[in-house]
């Protein structure tokens, strides 16, 4: 049993929020594999505010998904504060503020990572989301703005004065965005320095390395991106048969058609290429998928993985890090 503040999880491996992708059917897949937290996407705490009918949509979620965060992020406090209190009310689990989006949109607008440049402002938000909300609060920050201002320690100084319950570091400044490799030595000496449960983050791609970075850092959790996109089993460290994984990525789809209608169909593209990587006629099999529009159609493909797949040249490769841009998310 893992403990995070006042929240009691049944796994240290957490599922991170990636805008676009984790929706309500996606948390649910991977809650099933033995993701100890769920979140929901980025949400504006403006457009909580205004009551926006598509950002009331992403905060959709089913008991199933339980514990879950619903991410918040803005650069007005009192906004915030306003957010935080509505968000209670659809019952979460906690609130996770976004402190280290990358994006540029998120960024210039003064909100997610820019707040690092202004830990004066970073420490009001805090503070008033806590204050403000009945439920535990987290912040996920980054190093800090670029290698010329890593400000972590000044940062989790300011969280934990504010009242926060736990704090998630992503192992790399914003200008690095997700170049490089996330510095482990830097979230182990964070843990070190912390009163509160840190949550480490940042280019976990499989359940050993999961494990390994939770060992190593010291860390109450650590939090997987990239890893579990097309591969829930990270959670569990199984390694289904192509029979089990054919029935995931079916699951997966109809959870899809029955929260989005057939445009899931559509939305779900994204999900099944990554499905796929790795195995024989992958391309051909993403090119495929990619352009079928019709439930049955579908399925059809997903059935037949078994005889496509039969003879993969490598099956360890179902569990090799996807080979895509992460500034696609966050």
């Amino acid at each position: 049993m893992t403990t995070l503040g006042t929240l009691h999880l049944e796994s240290p491996l957490l599922m991170a929020p990636i805008a676009g992708f984790t929706d309500s059917p996606f948390r649910r897949i991977v809650r099933r594999h033995g993701a100890g937290i769920t979140y929901t996407e980025l949400i504006s705490a403006e457009g909580i505010v205004r009551g926006c009918r598509k950002t009331m949509e992403l905060m959709h979620f089913s008991a199933e998904e339980r514990p879950l965060g619903i991410q918040i992020f803005g650069m007005d406090a009192d906004r915030m504060a306003q957010a935080a209190e509505l968000v209670c009310e659809l019952g979460p689990d906690l609130i996770d503020i976004n402190m280290g989006c990358c994006a540029p949109k998120v960024c210039h607008s003064g909100s997610g990572a820019a707040l690092l440049r202004d830990l004066d402002l970073l420490g009001e938000i805090a503070t008033a989301v806590v204050k403000r909300a009945h439920i535990p609060v987290s912040a996920k920050i980054r190093l800090g703005w670029d290698d010329d201002s890593r400000n972590y320690r000044e940062t989790l100084r300011v969280l934990e004065g504010s009242g926060i319950s736990f704090v998630t570091v992503h192992g790399r400044t914003r200008s690095q965005r997700y170049s490089g490799r996330a510095d482990w030595e830097a979230i182990a000496e964070i843990r070190a320095l912390a009163s509160i449960p840190v949550i480490g983050n940042g280019d976990i791609v499989s359940h050993d390395q999961a494990l390994h970075r939770l060992a190593e850092s010291g860390c109450a959790a650590v939090m997987i991106g990239r890893g579990a996109l097309g591969n829930p089993w990270i959670f569990s460290g199984r390694q289904p048969s192509m029979a089990e994984r054919a029935a995931v990525i079916r699951a997966h789809i109809d959870l899809m058609v029955e929260r989005f209608g057939n445009y899931g169909l559509i939305l779900m593209r994204k999900h099944l290429v990554r499905y796929v990587h790795g195995v024989k006629n992958a391309s051909r099999i993403r090119d495929t998928l990619v352009h079928l529009d019709t439930y049955a159609d579908i399925i059809a493909v997903i059935d037949s993985l078994g005889e496509i797949t039969e003879h993969a040249e490598d099956a360890t490769a179902w569990n090799a890090p996807l080979d895509f841009k992460m500034e696609e998310f966050e």
